[in-house]
């Protein structure tokens, strides 16, 4: 059985931790888009930093990757479960990095 949405997001909101809030939309092709906005960062105008990008990977693993770098960046203080992953994210944008100046 397929988590709802709503599970999913209580889910991926006590993984990013307490300087989190998360929500999931639908693109075009009804597929889950996450945005995790950081309750700390404002980045202009009084908007929030988010990890939600136009055009580019939304789905769980990219937005959670964009979330724990903000984290290790902008609060290094900050505990969060999604931390642990650390190491993975950190793989998985270096082959991105590899795939596009091979490409």
């Amino acid at each position: 059985m397929t988590a709802s949405k709503s599970a999913r997001e209580r889910k991926a909101a006590s993984q990013a931790g307490p300087l989190a809030t998360v929500r999931i939309d639908l693109d075009a092709q009804q597929q889950f888009v996450y945005k995790v906005t950081c309750t700390e960062c404002v980045v202009r105008d009084r908007i929030k930093w988010a990890t939600y990008r136009a055009g580019e990977d939304n789905g769980f693993m990219a937005a959670m990757d964009r979330w724990i770098f903000h984290l290790t960046q902008k609060h290094p203080e900050a505990d969060a479960p999604c931390l642990k992953f650390l190491p993975e994210a950190q793989q998985r944008l270096q082959e991105r990095r590899e795939g596009r100046s091979a490409g």
